[in-house]
């Protein structure tokens, strides 16, 4: 039996290693960025109007020095590391549509030139910290999806299987883009109303929203549930039909449990960005965390199924594509 619901099931293309290896390089960079570029920020967490003047003249000075090493950092993360990003987004852009891609590359424009600005002007908020470890943990979430969508074998899925991986990926998909289109409002209302309440408090507040409206976890609900009820059949290739359907069963409300708690989490950590009190590095670490939360629930997902107790009835459609509970 194999120990991750990431478990290849199928021989892998030369197309999807080589797709692998350069997500894994790009994803390295900016964890390895991320982490640097944290620790030059702590001089401008550790600066306080209490300090003597002699003390805050060298501390401003060392501020500015690692400002400008989190600007030569972040740039090949935001060119490099997040091309997939501004590719989607092109890409989006030109079909006219709104994906995930879109809400990422505006709130890493929004971030990342006023940070340039104060880098350059010597003086000023910069968020170069957040840049980095956003473009991190979301490059984390999207492996994630990659290696759970890769460990689907789609040439051994039954017609039933095949119907439900169909309906569950249409229903996040139509929940994550209407997710992304109201956040994107939300967030371009909260900062204008902030620009003309506190101008200083505007930016951090919009890109600490722009930051959740990445829908990851959303996208990762479905993805993970399937692999995992995957791994399940593939690691036990005697189970009886009754245990199979339970497997469905279990397949379709541990997806709709991911789908629906990450929808709850971000519509409960916005207005606590909204008001303020998430700032953008906070927001992207609960986007890390609310994407690990939906990948665990997936894992218990990975057991041989239990017929005892069991009176939920799952109806499939292969021909509407559609799933009840």
């Amino acid at each position: 039996m194999a120990k991750s619901i990431f478990a290849l099931n199928r021989p892998i293309s030369t197309t999807e290693m080589q797709s692998r290896r350069r997500a894994l390089v790009r994803l390295g960079l900016a964890w390895l960025a991320m982490m640097q570029v944290m620790m030059f920020a702590l001089p401008g967490y550790l600066r306080q109007d209490a300090f003597g003047q002699d003390n805050l003249d060298v501390l401003d000075w060392a501020i500015f020095l690692m400002n400008w090493a989190s600007l030569v950092l972040t740039v090949p993360v935001i060119l490099y590391s997040a091309w997939p990003v501004w590719r989607g987004a092109w890409r989006a852009y030109q079909q006219r549509r709104t994906t995930m891609d879109v809400p990422v590359a505006v709130s890493m424009t929004a971030a990342f030139i006023p940070s340039v600005v104060s880098t350059w002007q010597g003086h000023g908020e910069v968020y170069f910290d957040s840049i980095t470890m956003f473009v991190a943990f979301l490059l984390t979430a999207r492996y994630f999806e990659s290696r759970a969508t890769q460990a689907v074998n789609h040439a051994q899925f039954g017609e039933k299987l095949e119907a439900l991986r169909t309906g569950l990926l249409k229903r996040a998909d139509h929940i994550a883009m209407w997710f992304v289109v109201v956040q994107l409002s939300i967030a371009f209302v909260v900062a204008t109303f902030w620009w003309f309440a506190d101008p200083s408090h505007a930016l951090a507040v919009m890109v600490a929203l722009l930051v959740m409206s990445c829908p990851c976890a959303l996208s990762l609900s479905a993805p993970v549930s399937l692999a995992a009820a995957h791994a399940t059949l593939a690691a036990y290739p005697d189970l009886t039909q009754a245990e199979t359907l339970k497997v469905y069963q279990k397949t379709a409300i541990v997806s709709r449990q991911n789908l629906y708690g990450s929808l709850i989490f971000h519509l409960f950590t916005t207005p606590l960005a909204a008001f303020g009190l998430v700032s953008p590095w906070v927001a992207a670490l609960a986007m890390l965390v609310s994407s690990v939360a939906v990948c665990l629930n997936a894992y218990r997902l990975y057991q041989k199924p239990t017929l005892a107790h069991s009176s939920t009835v799952l109806i499939i459609e292969p021909s509407t594509q559609h799933v009840k509970l």
